[in-house]
Formats: structure tokens, C-alpha cells, sequence
């Protein structure tokens, strides 16, 4: 398998995240657990396409920042009585290395639209 390091272990707060840029498609956001694990999401609520990457970790969970959606770490799907997934990314720790697939990073989730934070205006051109 094509494993690629994105980051050190230490490079991701507890209970925090970490953006990975990826060639083309929206960020994937790295979360730590107080125990140490790490979860890859894509960087977008499945809801509003909030940034997750800006959210609240607690447990194995993640809670969006713009609508309080809480989406689990390991598969990327809101609980109930919310609906929906973002997808989620296999992680491989190799001592306090961080690695991540090139496959589903070139590929996975491409061509969704990135997060919105706040109110939108489409400028025309000039």
C-alpha cells in the first residue's frame, strides 16, 4: 500500500485536529483522542459542510462547529437523530509517525465543494 507521512503524533493537539492538504479536493482533518488515536476525516460536516477540522473532539466523536452536529471519528457518520456521513480516511501510527493513504487522498471525496464557515457571496467578474 502506497502509505504516505503526513504528520508527528505531537503535531496533532489532544482532544485537537490538524488539516492535511491534499492535491486537489477539500482538507482532510487529522483528530487525536485523549488515548492517543487518531481519525482522518474529510474537513467538511455533512450537514452544512462545515469545517471539522474546527470542531470539539471528545471521545471518538467530533462535534461540527456551525450546527453542533456530532459525527463519529472512526466512520465519519452523524448520530441520530442527525443523518449523514462524511468520509472517512484510513490512519496508520508507526511509532509517533502519522501516515495516511496516497490512494484515497488523490482520490476519495474529490469533488465536493469546501467548507463554508459563514455566509457565501458569489463576486462576478469585472
Amino acid at each position: 500500500m502506497d502509505w504516505t507521512r503526513v504528520c508527528r503524533l505531537q503535531d496533532i493537539p489532544v482532544l485537537g485536529s490538524r488539516r492535511v492538504q491534499r492535491r486537489q479536493g477539500v482538507d482532510v482533518a487529522l483528530f487525536r483522542t485523549a488515548d492517543d488515536e487518531v481519525f482522518a476525516l474529510l474537513d467538511r460536516c455533512p450537514h452544512k459542510g462545515g469545517p471539522l477540522s474546527q470542531g470539539i473532539v471528545f471521545g471518538k466523536s467530533v462535534a461540527c462547529p456551525l450546527h453542533n452536529w456530532t459525527l463519529g471519528l472512526a466512520d465519519g457518520c452523524a448520530q441520530a437523530p442527525d443523518v449523514g456521513c462524511t468520509p472517512a480516511f484510513q490512519v496508520r501510527l508507526d511509532g509517533e509517525d502519522v501516515f495516511l493513504l496516497q490512494s484515497e487522498l488523490d482520490s476519495l471525496a474529490i469533488d465536493l465543494p469546501a467548507p463554508t464557515a459563514g455566509p457565501h457571496i458569489a463576486i462576478a467578474a469585472v
